[in-house]
């Protein structure tokens, strides 16, 4: 198997186990991707729990200052922070008993993923929740 087609399995895994994305560095803003993914992964049946320390509600779901806040287990962390932020992310994703950890389209970090790989946490980076879901033709498990 391909590096390509190996990481193409490990996002149809994550899509097809998880049905709640809570998403680090989501956006209020429409026109930013951190709130248009989440919102196209909303219409397709994933619960979104926003993590952002400045809003109080994204998308209709209240939003968390920090993944430690989160009130309910976390299964898929998907990131919108810079490359140089996620390391923190991944250490915060560990502390909170994360499963996965996604870093979106541009965003990629050999120290996030040592750090989440180290602790168990399957790990993706560089790929767009919205391409991968269209790529499957998915919408959210049940």
């Amino acid at each position: 198997m391909t590096e390509r087609e190996d990481v193409d399995a490990v996002a149809e895994l994550l899509l097809r186990t998880y049905n709640v994305i809570t998403v680090v560095g989501a956006s209020a803003d429409p026109a930013k991707a951190a709130n248009s993914v989440p919102a196209h992964m909303q219409a397709y049946g994933w619960r979104i729990i926003p993590v952002n320390p400045t809003a109080t509600q994204i998308l209709g779901e209240p939003a968390f200052a920090r993944l430690a806040d989160v009130d309910e287990p976390l299964g898929l962390v998907d990131v919108f922070r810079p490359s140089a932020a996620t390391p923190d992310v991944a250490r915060q994703a560990v502390a909170a008993g994360a499963k996965a950890l996604w870093l979106q389209l541009g965003i990629a970090s050999a120290e996030a993923r040592e750090i989440a790989t180290a602790a168990g946490l399957t790990y993706i980076e560089n790929r767009c929740l919205i391409i991968e879901r269209s790529r499957l033709g998915l919408r959210a498990p049940r």
